[in-house]
């Protein structure tokens, strides 16, 4: 989409660039897990390792940064692109599906979601292990979703598949 001209809203790199740029959101984030902001930097590991291992303060760091990153996406959409996509991993959770002509699930086998997490990230296997396993099934994903695409290949072989789901709905021409 991105290479075609479109908007590409990244919900986890809006996260990242707020991190930088936000201070109520740090604070809002140390006030709730003391201990996870030192000298203005946001210690991801360490508040990782405590919301990857329990859903309910998962639930409090999503019920905090949802509103930042949702403030954000609003704000990029109000140029009224032609053509977006949101990228979220709480898309029905945080409501961002009503913002949505349709939706789609990209799932691939767990094993390649933890190492490519592994590589993008440089952590251990437990922790993309415990990351996964705080997520819902691709089941889940793929039940709530219009469409459902495997990503189980190269960047490449998935690029292309996408380019062709995007020409079959219309929404891109070859």
């Amino acid at each position: 989409i991105r290479d075609r001209g479109g908007l590409v809203l990244d919900c986890d790199a809006i996260y990242h660039e707020l991190l930088k740029t936000d201070k109520d959101l740090l604070a809002a984030i140390e006030a709730r897990f003391p201990g996870t902001v030192e000298n203005g930097q946001l210690q991801r590991k360490k508040l990782g390792a405590i919301v990857f291992n329990d859903k309910a303060a998962l639930e409090d760091l999503s019920h905090i940064t949802g509103g930042a990153i949702g403030r954000e996406l609003n704000r990029q959409l109000s140029t009224n692109p032609a053509l977006a996509a949101i990228d979220a991993i709480r898309l029905f959770e945080g409501g961002l599906n009503k913002r949505c002509d349709l939706t789609v699930a990209v799932t691939a086998p767990v094993e390649t979601r933890v190492q490519r997490l592994m590589a993008r990230d440089n952590i251990t296997e437990e922790y993309a292990r415990n990351r996964i396993a705080a997520q819902p099934s691709e089941e889940v994903f793929s039940a709530k979703c219009d469409y459902t695409l495997r990503n189980d290949s190269t960047k490449e072989a998935f690029r292309e598949k996408c380019l062709a789901f995007l020409q079959d709905l219309g929404i891109m021409k070859a």
